[in-house]
């Protein structure tokens, strides 16, 4: 453990130029920048610690690098960035935790190697319709380097392992779990409200002192009044105030079911309309102030449609641009209107391993099953249809449907609706305690 660790980092003169006085790269020869022997220079600072975690620290130029990647993320028209002071703590403090958990990792032995990573980014950049070259020049424009992008995506990755070994993989559902939700859904998940909700939310200790309770109430009051009365914007209160993630995007949760909010929030906002407030709520996180920002029935009816379709897969990558995956597959469409089968055109072109050789047909499929674009074009098409070329993460696609139904979901698929809900529940919570448990117990200090 680093205990007091130096808060600059400096370059010092090198020993030959040291004795003369000058900074490396400068010569004697240079008579206006000249000093008297034995006169030294005064160190240059390159860089400052800002934080240090446990063994390790976060500089300024680090610090100053990120702060620029969350300002082009939220540079859109009309939404204003929260005070300078504001943004900079908020990021730090990301900062601190994520390097706090990527310690852990490395002490746990995860690791993410250089093939893995390289697919991660072919995905990352197919699901945004670029190829990696793309990518690259999109970085490039930005200012950005790629390097320094690719070891930011491995962190990403690291930290995702780690939450999954430490966290999702030792959550449990039992079956009374899921009889009791489905009995609260009155049997049925065909009606599922949801909430779109925004936080503010004010940090305090468990311990924390009456005064201090009260104080954080009354400034939690005071912005739910000026929101109220139309003086202030609830976003923008969260941008400057809220301590929460996602303060910086206004504080928006997006749309949250029951099932997948704190019973805390969800007890204190089913009973309001759109643009509700809550009264302050006490967490182990600290006060939060909630505002219902819309609400809707999620799902109608009891019957949904279930799809039977078969696909060719043209996958867009380093070697095959989208334009040239369209005219292939535009060129396959040709030949499956003139009469070729299309099983065999799949076999012998598909590059989906798990349909290609089953002539592209995929299991029937229920809603969700599937990726939303294949899933919205499948709902487009009549049985013995062709699609033109639909784009998704995976590349390019051909689908012909084969037949479509309407059918009740069965209890199977019901009970496994409930399953996934429960563990977005649990996961959501656990994963929140996790990343403040690990925090706690490293050595975190922010310099003034």
């Amino acid at each position: 453990m680093l205990a007091s660790p130096r808060s600059f980092i400096w370059a010092q003169p090198t020993s030959a130029n040291a004795q003369s006085g000058l900074s490396p790269g400068i010569s004697n020869n240079s008579p206006s920048l000249a000093q008297p022997l034995g006169q030294a220079r005064a160190p240059i600072l390159l860089d400052r610690v800002v934080a240090v975690v446990n063994n390790d620290v976060i500089v300024e130029s680090e610090l100053r690098r990120r702060l620029d990647q969350v300002r082009r993320n939220l540079a859109r028209p009309g939404q204003a960035l929260p005070p300078e002071q504001v943004l900079r703590d908020q990021v730090l403090d990301r900062m601190t935790t994520d390097l706090a958990l990527l310690q852990r990792a490395l002490e746990a032995g995860l690791q993410v190697d250089n093939q893995s990573l390289d697919r991660a980014i072919v995905r990352l950049a197919e699901s945004n319709g670029l190829t990696v070259s793309a990518l690259r020049n999109q970085l490039r424009a930005e200012g950005v380097s790629f390097e320094t992008f690719r070891e930011d995506i491995r962190d990403e990755i690291t930290i995702s392992r780690l939450r999954e070994r430490d966290v999702e993989n030792r959550l449990r559902i039992s079956d009374s779990e899921i009889d009791a939700f489905l009995e609260s859904q009155g049997q049925s998940l065909k009606r599922v409200e949801e909430w779109q909700i925004s936080q503010i939310l004010i940090p305090l200790r468990s311990d924390a002192s009456e005064q201090e309770l009260q104080e954080a109430t009354q400034r939690i009051k005071a912005w739910a009044e000026a929101v109220r009365k139309s003086e202030a914007s609830f976003a923008e209160l969260a941008r400057q105030h809220s301590k929460s993630p996602e303060a910086a995007q206004g504080g928006a949760l997006g749309w949250r079911s029951s099932e997948r909010m704190p019973s805390l929030f969800f007890q204190a906002v089913k009973d309001l309309q759109a643009g509700d407030l809550t009264t302050p709520l006490r967490s182990g996180n600290g006060l939060h102030l909630l505002r219902v920002d819309d609400r809707r029935v999620a799902i109608g009816g009891e019957l949904v449609d279930v799809y039977r379709a078969r696909h060719i897969l043209i996958r867009v990558d380093a070697n095959t641009s989208e334009e040239q995956a369209a005219r292939r597959l535009a060129d396959l469409r040709d030949r499956l209107k003139l009469g070729e089968p299309f099983e065999r055109l799949a076999r012998a072109v598909s590059q989906d391993p798990g349909s290609a050789a089953k002539g592209g047909e995929l299991d029937w499929a229920y809603p969700g099953d599937l990726v939303p674009e294949f899933e919205r074009a499948l709902a487009q098409l009549r049985p013995g249809e062709i699609s033109p070329p639909v784009r998704t993460m995976f590349g390019l696609h051909l689908i012909e449907l084969l037949e479509r139904k309407r059918e009740p979901l069965s209890e199977e698929r019901f009970r496994l609706a409930a399953r996934l809900a429960l563990r977005d529940r649990k996961l959501s919570e656990a994963v929140n305690d996790w990343m403040r448990e690990v925090r706690a117990n490293s050595y975190v200090e922010i310099k003034p």
